[in-house]
């Protein structure tokens, strides 16, 4: 019995850092979309760093719906201090409602 339960926590612990690993990686739907022109987890290019981001909004209790709007019909400055003035573009309709919200919520899991 024992040997069982020392197998499940070994089990237990090996799937909690491989989920939190595959957190932290950048997601294929990002990359298509276009997002990583701009945009990194963990650094600024030429937009704030994710992690940033999910810094910023989470303590506001809209902030999915806040940032899907953004996503949605781009914005400009909410981070000059970061971005120096260049503007986000819109993604929809390039990027379909049901992607942004999967990216919205990728970032604010960070």
């Amino acid at each position: 019995m024992k040997k069982l339960q020392g197998t499940f926590a070994v089990a237990m612990l090996l799937s909690a850092t491989l989920q939190s690993a595959n957190a932290t990686e950048m997601p294929q739907l990002a990359k298509k979309s276009g997002c990583t022109a701009c945009h990194a987890i963990d650094h600024k290019i030429v937009g704030p760093a994710w992690v940033d981001v999910a810094k910023r909004y989470k303590d506001l209790e809209a902030a999915r719906g806040v940032l899907i709007e953004r996503v949605k019909k781009g914005t400009k400055g909410n981070w000059t201090d970061v971005t120096k003035g260049v503007p986000m573009p819109p993604y929809s309709p390039r990027v379909t409602d049901e992607n942004i919200e999967k990216l919205v919520d990728f970032i604010l899991s960070l």
